[in-house]
């Protein structure tokens, strides 16, 4: 694999059972990069190896007055010079291109398993963990592949050249051969204490990281609160930690350092010292003394490698342990559960694969049935509670019904769970409470997978987004709002979306928001509170979009407006996670108290008062009421 050839067809299945073989897994799926890299770096340290031997020969010449073997040492030298040259050019060349190619392997596993989990990944994994996932742990494992090569070319080349000194001078050459294990693991005492404050580090800057990330999401709300500087303060203490962490782990790191460069100098004086008394006494040449000397000398070269594999996996380990966390979940294959004949209706009989994507929805955990074609609202009281509810019916659970093997939701009677990933998706969407738009034009946010069955001009009239249009096109200098449709390629499609949609309020990007969705078209739709920062009036004209533009396909939306409420076919309250009560918004509203209080928002003194009989005449306006007065008006 070549850089030019990126991205991969199939990253493959990753072994994400821990870090380490997480770890070995990439380095087999990278066995040709790495073999390529090993060999040109056997290359590159075999001529660097050499040149001792070479000069040493060249010593021996001059002593004894040779000519000829003068000229081959010269000989030999520049050959060395270009095998070194060209080994060393092409092991960096191969050893970038195993970091980039495993670094590509891995973010495309995190795109892949991040388009698979949905919103539910983020329920699972906190989003400073993700974010350090994705950008700086992909990194250090790249770097750590990287190394692997290099180190085994040094591991390879220092053992061949001990193994040779041995064979070409056996006192000297036993010297080495003990002094170079011991410089080797010198350093393995201090590994456990650099890897813990490494650990550390990396721990406290993920989360400096997920409270920076916080502080920027809630900027707006910050700034209308006030509560800036008490966010700046706290992240002003997590980034002095982070400083201090990053502090202790660079001294560990540094004594390591340090070592290397003792230990090694400690054996190249030993070895001097006791070839100089060789020398002295006649027993090796003066050629062979700097043969060896110059043999000591190199095997410093690759005990640098050794240092840095270390750091590489101590390092690469804690990342990798993040990246098989998250890589290793999965959505849940455990639907068996068929719904009740009566419950509001017999569901069909489908069972292929084409044939289920349509029908009823149903939840055999919660008791929920959204009849197919219909819009029904549900109404939960508890906002986590109707997330959660959300994410089940778009074929993610929370991870404690994942744990405890909760029974699939059935769409037409086929488990979704048992779908393929591309079915469920094309099937139901869900639009959570806190809906992400990305950066670009207008044209490049509804440029998604759709049934092409709504426009974007007819998705952005019944979400009301006439003002959003207008606010666009005031922040993006070359766009217009006009009369004209926008799915035309007009101006407005034109208009600039910033990051996350942060020049707009909160009302305006949910209707946006609810546009996209709307232009997706599935079978199912299911909206997690779409209008809770809009205005009655405007929330009203939604409601009435929605029900045109979603007529005849399956719409379930979580909320307790009362506006929205009013136009359902079907209303299911679900209080503590199961079915209590299912019928029209103004039935539930008249028979069921424990429905009234959460829709009206009655206190406890209100509801006594009602049952007394007393709160048609003392009680204030409720919520509830807005409707009546918004249809009068």
């Amino acid at each position: 694999m070549q850089i030019r050839d990126l991205p991969y067809t199939d990253p493959g299945v990753p072994d994400a059972r821990s870090g380490p073989r997480f770890l070995i897994w990439l380095g087999r799926r990278q066995w040709r990069g790495q073999l390529k890299a090993l060999l040109w770096g056997t290359l590159h340290m075999s001529g660097v190896a050499l040149l001792p031997a070479v000069v040493g020969f060249a010593v021996q010449a001059v002593v004894d007055g040779s000519g000829a073997r003068l000229t081959l040492s010269g000989v030999l030298i520049a050959v060395l010079g270009a095998l070194i040259a060209l080994g060393d050019t092409m092991l960096h060349r191969a050893a970038v291109t195993n970091w980039i190619t495993a670094a590509a392997r891995v973010q495309q596993l995190l795109a892949r398993k991040t388009a698979e989990m949905g919103a539910a990944l983020t329920r699972r994994v906190a989003a400073g963990e993700i974010t350090a996932v994705s950008t700086g742990d992909v990194e250090k494992i790249g770097w750590f592949v990287e190394a692997l090569s290099r180190f085994a070319a040094a591991a390879v080349t220092a053992l061949a050249v001990c193994v040779a000194l041995l064979v070409y001078e056996p006192a000297l050459g036993g010297v080495v051969a003990i002094g170079v294990p011991v410089l080797a693991l010198a350093v393995m005492p201090l590994l456990p204490s650099a890897t813990r404050r490494a650990d550390e580090q990396r721990e406290k800057a993920g989360r400096a990281t997920e409270l920076a990330s916080d502080t920027v999401a809630g900027l707006r709300v910050l700034r209308g609160i006030g509560g800036e500087e008490l966010f700046l303060t706290r992240y002003r203490r997590a980034s002095q930690e982070v400083r201090r962490a990053a502090v202790r782990s660079a001294r560990m790191w540094s004594l390591i350092s340090a070592v290397q460069v003792v230990m090694p100098g400690l054996l190249l004086i030993a070895v001097v010292w006791y070839g100089a008394r060789q020398a002295v006494d006649g027993r090796i040449a003066v050629g062979q003394l700097v043969t060896v000397y110059g043999a000591v000398t190199f095997l410093l070269f690759p005990m640098r490698h050794f240092e840095e594999i270390a750091m590489a996996y101590s390092f690469s380990r804690p990342s990798a342990k993040r990246a098989a966390r998250v890589l290793s979940l999965r959505r849940t294959t455990n639907g068996r559960d068929g719904p009740p004949e009566a419950a509001g209706g017999a569901l069909s009989d489908h069972c292929g694969a084409e044939e289920a994507l349509t029908g009823d929805l149903y939840d055999p955990l919660s008791g929920l049935l959204a009849p197919a074609g219909r819009l029904t609202v549900v109404v939960c009281g508890d906002p986590d509670a109707a997330g959660r509810l959300a994410d089940r019916l778009g074929g993610h659970p929370s991870l404690e019904h994942d744990e405890q093997g909760a029974p699939s939701v059935l769409l037409g009677g086929a488990a979704l769970d048992e779908m393929t990933l591309d079915e469920a998706r094309a099937a139901v969407l869900v639009q959570d409470k806190d809906p992400v738009l990305l950066s670009g034009t207008l044209a490049e946010l509804f440029d998604i997978p759709s049934s092409e069955t709504v426009s974007p001009a007819a998705a952005l009239e019944a979400a009301q987004c006439g003002d959003v249009l207008e606010a666009l096109a005031q922040s993006s200098p070359g766009a217009t709002v006009s009369a004209a449709d926008p799915a035309d390629g007009g101006a407005p499609m034109d208009a600039h979306i910033t990051e996350r949609g942060r020049s707009l309020s909160g009302g305006q990007r949910q209707r946006l928001a609810l546009a996209r969705s709307l232009v997706a078209g599935p079978e199912v739709l299911v909206l997690d509170e779409p209008t809770s920062a809009v205005d009655s009036h405007t929330e009203a004209r939604i409601a009435d979009g929605l029900r045109r533009i979603r007529a005849g396909r399956t719409t379930v939306v979580f909320t307790s407006s009362p506006l929205l409420l009013d136009r359902a076919d079907r209303v299911v309250f679900v209080p503590g996670g199961e079915v209590a009560a299912a019928g029209v918004h103004r039935e539930l509203l008249a028979r069921d108290p424990a429905y009234r209080a959460v829709v009206t928002r009655e206190t406890e003194r209100e509801q006594r008062e009602r049952a007394a009989g007393g709160a048609a005449s003392t009680r204030p306006m409720a919520i509830g009421d807005r409707t009546e007065i918004e249809e009068s008006a």
